[in-house]
């Protein structure tokens, strides 16, 4: 397996074999046409003979119920040997009748992807297959199925837009060459680094890149965070997050600007501390598929001690970008997909506003996490656990589903920015704290939170 070490080409057989225990091929009905394919090009007859006899698959998708690190799974594998893992109306109807098997049996779907784009020879009856894959995801989406699709070497043109980047949790191998244009068909001068599992992760197009020795067990704890029991009911709340041990002693604070200050503190715990406190493990989800990353912001889905999986969104005490908020939202609707709770810390001074911010739509984009919020059929839980500076920490709360720290404040803008507008001097900073009423005993009183941990 050294070429999967180094992000090589693997075969279909190769790839199930790095992920799988169990897994029971299938087949659709055959499909008959007429000779070389609905263009007639001439020897395409051949091409998929001698394909099929130098790899000893079919086609170029696999597909059957599968078995991965102890949970049961669709598994579904692209093998480029096969005319490149081109899609053509065969392929289609394999890529299609995986999605709906794993729809019958409410499983998850697991896509190995490695894939050259649409088939040629079959001109846009194979480009069409990519409007039936998306109908199928869909549906799949629809039924609260989830799926998670690994980027092998490589995975570009319509498999990559679709299968790929249409899963719900995008994990890559290591080197795999990850993009919509294959290298025949970019412009001269691209940059090469954009087209990898690392650019596009840097992008924000990837959750995670995970070396081939530890994806059967990332594809399981993923599988398990993911289980459920038939027939259960609406997810409960995720319970509040509890001071992490360790961390300093608070007081209540006696005047808002204590409070500021206590939420300003370098020592105080943030949510990394949190997150790590709350979840036996965690499965970090990434970028907002937009192109932007906010390395402000924590992600995932984290399992608990107990097994019970709750997916995350934490701020990590900087002002959140675009990026952090389109983030945010992808990931709190997804939670209504995994049918999983949802619980948001909340630590910003507010949303970026310089110049950069604007240009990529902050407004929009806080807009969606609010929307998101409010949305969510999962129930949301949100502690403040620092500073909650206006919108920007707003957008990321619960209504009626907040919880503050001790060490933490919320105000409709921060003191100093409200002394500003006011025309006071500095050193009334303190006082307007004070008139704010933003400490978390205030926020209680008004109805802000629900509670002080």
């Amino acid at each position: 397996m050294a070429d999967a070490a180094a992000g090589g080409r693997l075969t279909s057989a190769e790839a199930i074999s790095l992920v799988a225990e169990v897994f029971e091929e299938q087949r659709p009905p055959e499909r008959t046409g007429a000779p070389d394919g609905p263009l007639g090009w001439t020897g395409y007859d051949a091409a998929r003979a001698r394909a099929a006899e130098a790899t000893g698959a079919e086609e170029s998708v696999r597909y059957g119920p599968a078995v991965v690190g102890g949970h049961r799974c669709v598994l579904l594998v692209f093998e480029f040997g096969f005319l490149g893992g081109s899609l053509g109306e065969r392929a289609g109807d394999r890529l299609a009748a995986a999605y709906r098997l794993a729809g019958r049996e409410r499983v998850p779907l697991v896509s190995l992807v490695a894939t050259g784009g649409s088939r040629m020879q079959e001109g846009m009856v194979a480009l069409g297959q990519l409007q039936r894959v998306a109908r199928e995801a869909a549906a799949l989406r629809a039924a609260a199925v989830p799926h998670l699709a690994v980027l092998r070497d490589p995975a570009t043109g319509g498999g990559w837009a679709t299968v790929g980047a249409g899963a719900d949790v995008v994990l890559a191998l290591p080197g795999a060459q990850v993009g919509f244009a294959g290298s025949r068909v970019r412009p001269p001068d691209a940059d090469p680094s954009a087209y990898t599992a690392e650019g596009q992760f840097a992008a924000g197009q990837v959750d995670a890149v995970v070396p081939p020795e530890h994806l059967r067990e990332t594809l399981a704890r993923w599988l398990g965070a993911l289980r459920r029991t038939a027939g259960e009911g609406p997810p409960e709340p995720a319970p509040v997050p509890q001071r992490p041990p360790q961390s300093p002693p608070v007081e209540s604070p006696v005047r808002g600007w204590d409070a500021v200050r206590a939420a300003r503190a370098p020592e105080r715990p943030r949510a990394d501390a949190y997150l790590d406190h709350y979840f036996a493990h965690r499965l970090p989800l990434s970028g907002d598929r937009c192109g932007g990353v906010d390395p402000g912001l924590r992600c995932g889905v984290g399992v608990r001690a107990d097994g019970r999986a709750v997916v995350y969104v934490a701020q990590c005490g900087t002002a959140t970008t675009p990026a952090g908020y389109r983030t945010a939202a992808r990931v709190v609707r997804l939670a209504d997909v995994l049918a999983l709770p949802v619980l948001t810390l909340v630590d910003t001074p507010g949303a970026a506003n310089d110049a950069a911010a604007e240009r990529a739509g902050a407004g929009a984009a806080i807009a969606a996490a609010f929307t998101a919020i409010a949305e969510a059929r999962a129930p949301v839980t949100t502690l403040l656990i620092g500073e909650g500076g206006s919108g920007g920490a707003l957008a990321l709360a619960a209504p009626g589903g907040a919880w503050a720290a001790r060490d933490s404040y919320f105000s409709v803008i921060a003191p100093e920015l409200a002394a500003a507008i006011l025309k006071r001097p500095p050193e009334q900073t303190a006082a307007t704290a004070d008139q704010l009423r933003l400490r978390p005993q205030d926020l209680l009183e008004l109805g802000v939170v629900r509670g002080i941990v």
